[in-house]
């Protein structure tokens, strides 16, 4: 099937089955591999990206249900300031240990500031429940989303 997708900032005509997740789209069609492929269920949140200015798990989103809504993806949503202000607090906190969940975290982490920008502890972990570090980060990225809140 024929779709055109608006992948951060640019829209990009595919011929894909309907039924493909988001995130094989993304990675092996359009060759943005930011977003990462964890536990292909929905829970693990490694391959959140923003649909419409949400954040869903593309590994469970089929490629027909975004409609024409716009894609943000890790690699544009420092584009945005509540992303760039994460960016670099990530950087400043040295957040990252393998690095593997961080694209997912700090795209949910994105679209919590983006909703609110001064946000509870309690605002933060019911943003970030559904993203797994595996390396237990929790604690700097917590920090973390407390620093870019401030900017």
């Amino acid at each position: 099937m024929a779709f055109t997708l608006k992948v951060n900032g640019t829209a990009h005509k595919l011929d894909v089955d309907g039924d493909i997740p988001l995130l094989w789209v993304l990675r092996d069609v359009l060759g943005m591999t930011g977003t990462k492929f964890g536990c292909g269920q929905a829970l693990c949140g490694a391959c959140t990206v923003h649909v419409g200015g949400h954040p869903v798990r593309s590994c469970q989103t089929p490629v027909d249900s975004v409609g024409d809504s716009t894609i943000t993806t890790i690699e544009a949503v420092g584009q945005a300031p509540q992303g760039a202000a994460l960016q670099k607090a990530w950087l400043e906190l040295e957040v990252a240990q393998c690095g593997y969940c961080q694209s997912g975290q700090i795209m949910s982490a994105a679209a919590l500031l983006k909703a609110t920008p001064k946000p509870t502890d309690d605002d933060i972990d019911a943003a970030m429940s559904g993203n797994v570090c595996r390396c237990g980060t929790y604690q700097r990225i917590r920090a973390a989303i407390k620093r870019a809140a401030r900017v």
